[in-house]
């Protein structure tokens, strides 16, 4: 089988030949995503859940490795830091930095979020994947480091 890319890389057009084919030649183009086309917005929520000091430090960390990550990633756009300092993770109702954070990205203006581990996103596991499952609705990738999970992984 021979496959042959053509010439101009703006277009996705392969051909294939096959001797196995009664059809000489086929075509397969690749569909682009609009994700795909596009930089990124890309947020991230850091969360610690008491004031003590050696969470203070982690709360830190947290916010400058993600600012740094984001901003330093060429194909994304620095959507902003959500933190809840002091905010315990079992109920969204306590956490304003998190309700901003999901109502942004209902409203389009993240399409990533970055996240340390599935506990700093929520301690209630029923809340949390309930609010995965509703920005999976909206095309919001959330993305846990820890675990490297993907909620756009049909894995996870």
């Amino acid at each position: 089988m021979k496959v042959t890319r053509k010439n101009n890389p703006a277009e996705n057009d392969i051909t294939v030949n096959s001797s196995q084919v009664h059809t000489p030649q086929m075509t397969v183009r690749r569909i682009v995503h609009e994700r795909e086309k596009r930089k990124m917005n890309v947020a991230a929520y850091a969360r610690v859940s008491t004031l003590a000091e050696e969470q203070d430090e982690s709360f830190e960390t947290q916010v400058a490795y993600y600012t740094n990550f984001i901003k330093n990633t060429k194909q994304w756009n620095f959507a902003g830091i959500y933190a809840d300092h002091g905010k315990s993770g079992l109920s969204v109702a306590k956490r304003p930095e998190f309700q901003r954070m999901i109502q942004d990205a209902m409203d389009g203006k993240i399409d990533i979020i970055l996240v340390k581990s599935i506990s700093r996103f929520g301690r209630n596991s029923l809340e949390a994947q309930t609010y995965v499952h509703k920005l999976k609705e909206k095309r919001v990738e959330v993305r846990f480091e820890r675990e490297q999970i993907s909620s756009f992984d049909p894995q996870a």
